[in-house]
């Protein structure tokens, strides 16, 4: 009798067991070990962080590095500082880009997990009835099963090598964004200190169009006009009034422009403070050449290396998967009638074996993805040379226009002083009686057109600046 019970116990465990490993042979028990959160500064595999968590930015020093703010102190412009921190800490661009840098690493994360072992352990209650018995028997399982890739090829280690690229692609993303919306800010701002100074120009000539117009009116009245010259002065105040809306709709949509860029509303745009023109001195040290290795520096330039890179991995990746796959598979069961003594020798079942895979017909998938990967990684190259060659063209035409608008602004000057001479000559004549008031109002207006233009000149001068800040990727 006794001899019959341990059989049937026997067949129990075999049956047990039995269907617990055909269950992880189809499916996956919870719960799933895994490393919480919380501990992840603790439990992270040293080759891991080596690999990828030493170079993750800690604090927001890097991202002022990337705008390189010396340079901007150049400009002597606090409120032009304000307004590039400002951006830096509120721009949404900025904090996309920043948060794509986060989502590639974690994708490198997840990558990298392919090249550690997979643990799943559960727990499994049991009622079993075997065939002709009239009662049913409990039992408790604890099943736990490994499984581990042996990268003996280092096809996985690969795989996260190329992950990785985008990583640190994504890094150079981050700063060309911070470069790009440094220099649209500076852009902004400096046309909106323009376009003050425009404005308050073109009032001035608006104002002295309609002394011109009311002078023609009253001449015309005392038969000293005609008709004609009375019409025209009064489409030359229409034309100024006209053009002085527009230069105001310029600066309004400017203003809202500059709040997106700083991340605030619109609605405060009118709140936004700035320097007079007149006041704006750049001091820094512009260049007449650049180095070569100033250009390789540029982002978009290490990215796209970064790309061929990584297309270079892909290829050896796919050649490798034509490669054998060797699989470590390991099963612990604990198995008992009560819970006190599960984890017992006497109810354990333990498995290890291991497998060779070769995929022997694919249909042609894996020399298909052999081409695809080799024809990506010539366009990408392709794309590496575009890249250089496009930085250098950036840069050689910022300086170009650096030199050319410096003498276009050098020729304004002359001109301006000129017309400030002239006026002064026609404004004596008009004070010794030799010339009427129309004609010294006509030369005033020769001379705040000309101040215009001077204003235009001393901006383009200094956006061209900034192109060649952007140009080089700040390395100024």
């Amino acid at each position: 009798m006794q001899a019959l019970i341990l059989k049937e116990e026997e067949k129990l465990k075999k049956a047990i067991a039995i269907t617990l490993i055909a269950g992880f042979m189809t499916m996956n028990i919870a719960p799933v070990l895994a490393v919480e959160e919380a501990q992840k500064s603790t439990a992270a595999p040293k080759q891991f962080k080596s690999m990828v968590k030493k170079n993750k930015k800690t604090n927001d020093e890097y991202k002022y590095a990337y705008v390189n703010m010396d340079w901007w102190k150049n400009f002597n412009d606090e409120n032009l500082n304000n307004y590039i921190i400002k951006a830096i800490q509120n721009n949404y661009d900025l904090k996309m880009a920043t948060l794509a840098v986060e989502e590639y690493y974690q994708q490198t994360r997840a990558q990298f997990a392919n090249e550690l072992p997979t643990v799943s352990a559960g727990f499994a209650p049991n009622l079993i009835k075997m065939p002709g018995a009239t009662n049913t028997t409990g039992a408790f399982a604890v099943p736990a099963f490994a499984q581990y890739e042996i990268d003996l090829f280092l096809k996985n280690r690969d795989k996260t090598k190329s992950v990785k690229k985008l990583w640190e692609g994504s890094q150079l993303d981050e700063r060309s964004a911070y470069i790009a919306v440094a220099s649209a800010v500076g852009t902004t701002y400096l046309n909106i200190v323009m376009l003050d100074k425009i404005i308050n120009l073109q009032d001035e000539i608006v104002k002295d169009r309609k002394e011109i117009y009311d002078l023609m009116v009253l001449s015309h009245g005392e038969g000293l006009a005609s008709t004609a010259d009375t019409v025209r002065a009064n489409k030359a105040y229409v034309s100024g009034t006209s053009d002085l809306i527009e230069l105001h709709k310029q600066r309004e949509q400017m203003l809202h422009q500059l709040c997106v860029l700083i991340g605030e509303s619109p609605e405060n745009a009118s709140s936004l403070a700035r320097t007079s023109l007149d006041d704006l001195d750049f001091t820094g040290v512009i260049p007449s050449q650049i180095a070569s290795e100033v250009i390789v520096q540029r982002p978009d330039y290490m990215k796209a290396e970064k790309m061929v890179e990584k297309a270079g991995i892909d290829v050896r990746v796919a050649k490798k998967e034509f490669l054998p796959s060797i699989s470590l598979t390991g099963l612990a069961l604990f198995n008992a009638h009560d819970l006190g003594s599960i984890f017992t020798t006497k109810g354990m079942l333990a498995l290890l074996g291991g497998s060779i895979m070769y995929p022997f017909f694919t249909g042609g998938s894996r020399f298909a993805n052999l081409r695809l990967r080799k024809a990506e990684y010539e366009r990408i190259l392709q794309n590496y040379y575009k890249t250089n060659l496009t930085a250098i063209q950036e840069v050689n035409d910022s300086l170009v226009s650096i030199k050319m608008d410096r003498e276009k602004m050098t020729e304004t000057e002359k001109q301006a002083k000129l017309e400030k001479a002239d006026y002064g000559y026609n404004e004596h004549k008009y004070n010794q009686g030799t010339i009427s008031k129309l004609d010294l109002i006509q030369y005033r207006e020769n001379l705040l057109s000309i101040d215009k233009l001077v204003a235009q000149n001393k901006v383009d001068c200094l956006v061209d600046y900034i192109g060649l800040y952007k140009a080089v990727g700040s390395k100024l």
